[in-house]
């Protein structure tokens, strides 16, 4: 499968490497503003991706971006080579469908704020003090009360980070589902979370927030001190990543559970 690109933005790090790579490629072709662009070269690291990517999620501007890796993962990213030329990479480019969560968090001042999440969703202890949670899946209370470091709602694009790290299962990224993952729980102590269809919207309530303080984080934007937390696929928006042909998110997900 093609995709029409047309033109070109060139997104760059401040990294010196992405610098110096950035001088390279305007001298093979003409890049041109974001807003005029049909489709996005970035040059970086997975974190560096998903700023652009929640920076066109803030925009209200999707289009597909085709990330160089000059980070240390580049999970997200494709490999520098010089075998073809760029545009013609991008054009021939495999595009992979990347569906964001919408986190919806209220404080204990009475604030309500939203975020995306495009790896997951994570709500953490803050003090010393163990977290208490309600958890709720589809308006249904799951459990009562989950004493832990926190819990995390991921995607499939995210489950071999964070999600992974914190024993939680790796999805395929056709596979719809999310991933719900408890972060070094005490109790209960038999349950290591849950696969959830992507559909469902999966709920937290803080258990004595003023001696419990939890903080809810939507990949990189925190927001502390929190009451209530709801987590949902957002439909109205889905990102597209541009992978090298034989080199799709989907086929890393499926290799990273054969890593030993």
């Amino acid at each position: 499968m093609t995709v029409e690109i047309g033109k070109l933005a060139l997104l760059a790090a401040e990294t010196e490497a992405a610098q110096q790579t950035a001088d390279l490629l305007r001298e093979e072709g003409d890049f041109v503003p974001l807003e005029n662009a049909d489709a996005a070269v970035v040059l970086g690291g997975d974190g560096f991706m998903l700023q652009q990517l929640h920076a066109m999620l803030d925009e209200r501007r999707v289009i597909p971006a085709f990330g160089l890796n000059l980070g240390t993962v580049g999970f997200l990213m494709n490999r520098i080579k010089r075998t073809r030329p760029l545009i013609e990479r991008v054009a021939r480019a495999q595009p992979v469908a990347v569906k964001p969560l919408c986190m919806r968090a209220h404080t204990q001042s009475g604030e309500t704020r939203e975020y995306h999440a495009i790896n997951e969703v994570s709500l953490l202890r803050e003090t010393r003090q163990t977290a208490k949670l309600e958890v709720h899946v589809n308006g249904r209370k799951r459990i009562t009360e989950l004493s832990a470091d926190g819990v995390l709602v991921a995607t499939p694009a995210g489950s071999t980070a964070y999600n992974f790290s914190a024993n939680g299962p790796i999805l395929p990224l056709t596979s719809n589902l999310l991933a719900l993952t408890p972060i070094s729980p005490f109790r209960p102590r038999r349950w290591r979370g849950a696969i959830l269809p992507d559909h469902y919207e999966i709920g937290f309530r803080v258990i004595d927030p003023d001696k419990r303080p939890v903080a809810a984080v939507a990949d990189q934007k925190e927001l502390r001190d929190i009451d209530e937390v709801t987590v949902s696929i957002d439909t109205s928006r889905t990102l597209t990543l541009l992978f090298d042909k034989g080199q799709t998110l989907e086929e890393r997900i499926v290799a990273e559970q054969f890593v030993t």
